[in-house]
């Protein structure tokens, strides 16, 4: 784990260096052990390291043996041992045991395809001395982040925003179409952000760099192939056989390592793996208050004392939550609206003390079907047989209906086709809120709808039963923009390396096949996963529901942080949200809007964002330590 960045110029240009250490110093939490830079010409490369693998000669960036082959990587290679044997065969020579060596010789066996013979999470940089060529490649679900920027004839590119920001190249601001989209997803899908000329590499693609000239190429597809074919019972066995193999491959590591443990059956089936090996530090996290919702706690720590873990539990209250959201929002970079980012922050932070690397379950819910919300097309299986002008009368009629009134969302929603009723797992604002909310920035021939953002996945699906196309939405907006970006941004706040065993390429593989009928079956999600888990977790274990983590914004929004939430929302500028839409939603008229704290809770998050990145009221760069570096 660490920070990668560079600079590229074109014709030959050199590259400024000390735009460079700004670069690296900006993100020395991401690498607090060392950092390097090398620079060749018109390209130059830093890296900041967090010390995971063969702590002495793991250093970055690394070559191969004339130099010729310039290589950095972030994250993990867990094949790398089959690789090196491999490249030692064929006559290379390697200097260390780490994983990110055999990216440049893996370059000059096969160029860049390379990436095909990578199992991992990753964001690579490599730099072809002798053809000029520059490679940025991102790994196959988008587990770590990769930007980009272009300016004044460079490429500027970083494992974090405000890298590319610390350069001086470009000027942070508001980009207004991510942020339309922002208002419907609570996050800014790939490969947008929401600062103006910075963009993510999206998952599973490769940018190739050549005197100023870009392209982007997609390597690898996330596709749901579902095979009715294939019996139950051999699934289930095929996913164990998998997962097992997994865990065991995320476990390398020269530093200590733990694990999340929540009150579900994805963390708890990581956790029953693990210690399959020997003892095991786990850590769940909880929020006090008498807020009348379920705090997850006291089942992970029943469920800790079961698998007999060395357990580390922590109660956030709210008042430490709120001292400690802007700083969260800062490390987010993008705004990212979910409540429970912040509870991945203060899990990183109780971590830190006990261990360097976490495994976690995240993209268990994406691919064995685990959100409730998969089970809608069952619920409106009615509607299939109404014809499109009945639906359509229906769905009038509904929106007649009082505002919350029970029935009127099941028959607005089964009235529209899935296209246009399922952007993901998180839907704030309408396209009709958003045009009052940004009226004063809205441009004459209006916004990119957020539901044809999404067309190009609907198309690509056309045939296929429901629950695999929300699940297809899910894999490549959800999941990289939400669950994948806040767990690397709130474990790196801390220095803390987090790894996701269920997104692994050969996982995905066996889960792809799984048809609809097994993802949700016998009135339970995630069904061929619980079947799986019998043998290695509890029966009572297996059949608990989903929880997560479940924030009492409801409760805090109304009461604890009521006063935080207006001055946050009286002291914005006003710039690009209607102050009169925002006074509704913290004022009385706003108890009838529908979803209205997760709105506000949007709202928030975006202006403390702007606040912090825009407004530049706590520049965190300034505070960052100098680089050290290294010449080729």
């Amino acid at each position: 784990m660490c920070g990668i960045c560079g600079i590229a110029e074109r014709e030959g240009r050199p590259v400024d260096e000390t735009s460079l250490d700004r670069m690296m110093a900006a993100m020395v939490h991401r690498g607090p052990d060392d950092a390097g830079k090398t620079v060749c010409g018109s390209v130059g490369l830093g890296f900041r390291r967090l010390a995971i693998l063969d702590l002495e000669q793991g250093r970055q960036p690394m070559a191969n043996e004339d130099g010729t082959i310039w290589t950095l990587v972030n994250g993990e290679i867990y094949n790398y041992r089959e690789l090196r044997r491999e490249l030692l065969g064929r006559g290379h020579r390697l200097r260390s045991h780490c994983d990110a060596e055999v990216v440049a010789h893996l370059y000059e066996e096969w160029g860049v395809d390379f990436v095909h013979r990578l199992r991992g999470m990753f964001a690579v940089a490599v730099y072809d001395r002798r053809r000029e060529d520059l490679y940025l490649v991102r790994d196959h679900f988008g587990i770590k982040p990769l930007y980009y920027a272009r300016a004044g004839g460079q490429l500027l590119f970083a494992s974090e925003v405000r890298s590319i920001l610390a350069s001086g190249a470009v000027r942070p601001a508001v980009d207004p179409q991510s942020l339309w989209h922002y208002l419907s997803f609570q996050y800014v899908p790939d490969p947008a952000t929401m600062f103006r000329g910075i963009r993510k590499l999206a998952p599973a693609h490769y940018l190739h760099w050549h005197d100023g000239a870009v392209r982007t190429v997609r390597y690898w597809r996330y596709e749901f192939r579902p095979d009715p074919s294939i019996p139950l019972p051999e699934l289930a066995q095929a996913v164990r056989e998998g997962l097992r193999e997994s865990v065991n491959r995320h476990t390398a590591s020269d530093v200590p390592l733990g694990a999340y443990l929540s009150s579900g059956i994805d963390s708890s089936a990581v956790v029953a793996l693990l210690r399959e090996r020997g003892p095991l530090d786990t850590f769940s996290v909880g929020f006090s208050g008498d807020h009348g919702q379920v705090n997850e706690l006291a089942q992970a720590e029943a469920t800790a004392r079961l698998l007999d873990t060395r357990h580390h539990p922590v109660c956030v209250s709210a008042r430490r939550y709120q001292e400690c959201w802007p700083r969260i929002v800062a490390s987010q970079e993008d705004p990212i609206a979910d409540p429970s980012a912040p509870a991945l922050y203060f899990l990183a932070e109780a971590a830190k003390p006990h261990v360097t690397v976490v495994l976690s379950g995240e993209g268990a819910d994406e691919l064995f079907g685990g959100y409730p919300i998969y089970a809608e097309p069952h619920a409106l299986r009615a509607f299939e047989h109404l014809s499109d002008p009945m639906r359509r009368a229906l769905g009038d009629a509904a929106r007649h209906l009082p505002a919350g009134m029970k029935g009127r969302g099941f028959l607005e929603r089964g009235s529209v086709p899935l296209r246009r009723r399922y952007l993901g797992n998180a839907k704030m604002f309408s396209e009709e809120e958003k045009r009052v909310l940004m009226r004063q920035v809205a441009p004459a021939t209006g916004w990119e709808s957020s539901y044809d953002l999404l067309a190009p996945l609907y198309d690509a699906t056309e045939g296929m039963d429901d629950v695999t196309r929300m699940q297809t939405v899910d894999g490549h907006t959800w999941l990289p923009g939400d669950i994948l970006m806040k767990a690397d941004k709130m474990a790196m706040a801390h220095s803390v390396e987090l790894r996701v065993p269920f997104l692994d390429r050969e996982v995905f593989r066996i889960a792809s096949a799984i048809p609809a009928s097994y993802q949700i079956s016998h009135g339970t999600t995630k069904y061929v996963l619980r079947q799986a888990l019998k043998g290695i977790l509890p029966q009572h274990l297996v059949n608990r529901p989903k929880l997560g983590f479940p924030v009492p914004i409801r409760h805090w929004l109304r009461h604890e942080m009521r006063d935080f939430a207006h001055d946050v929302i009286r002291s914005s500028s006003g710039e690009f949200l209607d102050r009169g839409y925002l006074e509704q939603l913290l004022g009385k008229a706003s108890r009838h809007v529908v979803n209205r704290d997760r709105k506000l809770w949007t709202v928030l998050t975006f202006l403390l964002w702007y606040r912090e990145f825009i407004e530049q009221r706590q520049p965190a760069e300034e505070r960052m330590p100098a680089a050290v570096g290294q010449q080729p």
